[in-house]
Formats: structure tokens, C-alpha cells, sequence
């Protein structure tokens, strides 16, 4: 297992080091990813937010463009992510009264030699994140959970969704 540790994680080297994989006799393949993450809120909160009443904006606008951002700059942010083509990059943000608070989802794509989870990841995050800042001045106690990968597919390991 050349360029991968004993303990099987691939962004360690044979010594236990760090390092970024090399990709470069991996091949040029479509690949998407698909997250998902959610941002809890009081119920006051939540009605500020739906009826568009914050006074920083539109919060489901900003963080939409905040998460699109966050994914075209993962690779500045996660130290050893690539730095790909990205193709495409989707942020639906979806009000849920049943949290209360919103409901994320970023879709991203590339062709290129690996793929692009983190940047999916990422893009949920920074929604969240951008969530959070615009209605911090109303509630504290937002939370934000359940950051995880959806969809997977593209590459060797070929398709991978979760259960």
C-alpha cells in the first residue's frame, strides 16, 4: 500500500506523516457529492428568518452564496485537499418548521482525479455557519448538526450513499 499508513488512512504516509495523496496517475473521472446539515432555532428565530424580517437580510440568500463560496475555497481551508475544477456547486437551503430552522444541501461536481466530498462538505458548513451569523443577534442558542455526506459517486470507489 504504497502512500498509504498502516492504519489504513490515505493522508498519512508509510512513517506516519502527513502528506497530500497523490492523484496523478489516478484518472480524469465525473465526479459529484452530495451533504447535508441543519441549523435548530428557536421558533422566534425561525419566523424572523421566514418572514424575512432579520435585519442583517436575506438570510437564506447570503448564506446560498456564503456555502457556494465555502466549496471553491475548500482546498484554502482544509490543508491537504486539492485544488480542483470545480463545475458545479448547488446550495438549496430549505425552512423546516418541524426543527424549527433550516435544512441544507449542497450538490457539487467536477471532472477531475478525485473527488469532491470536503468541498460538499464545506459549502453545507459555511450555509450553516452564515446561518448562524445572521441571526446570532436573536438567539445564541442556534445550533448546527448533522454535517454529513449523502451521495458519493465517481472514481474508483464508485458509488457511495448513506443509509
Amino acid at each position: 500500500m504504497s502512500g498509504t499508513h498502516a492504519s489504513g488512512l490515505t493522508h498519512f504516509d508509510p512513517k506516519g506523516d502527513a502528506h497530500m495523496v497523490d492523484v496523478s496517475d489516478k484518472p480524469v473521472t465525473s465526479r459529484v457529492a452530495v451533504a447535508a446539515g441543519h441549523v435548530s432555532m428557536a421558533e422566534a428565530t425561525y419566523a424572523i428568518i421566514a418572514e424575512g424580517r432579520a435585519k442583517k437580510g436575506d438570510v437564506l440568500g447570503v448564506a446560498r452564496l456564503a456555502g457556494i463560496m465555502g466549496a471553491k475555497l475548500t482546498p484554502t481551508l482544509i490543508p491537504l485537499c486539492h485544488p480542483l475544477p470545480v463545475t458545479k456547486v448547488a446550495v438549496e437551503l430549505t425552512l423546516d418548521p418541524a426543527l424549527p430552522g433550516v435544512r441544507i444541501e449542497a450538490t457539487v461536481k467536477t471532472t477531475g482525479q478525485t473527488g469532491v466530498e470536503m468541498e460538499a462538505l464545506t459549502a453545507v458548513s459555511t450555509a450553516a455557519l452564515t446561518v448562524y451569523d445572521m441571526a446570532k443577534a436573536v438567539d445564541k442558542e442556534m445550533q448546527i448538526g448533522g454535517i454529513r455526506v449523502l451521495l458519493k459517486d465517481g472514481g474508483k470507489s464508485g458509488r457511495f450513499e448513506a443509509s
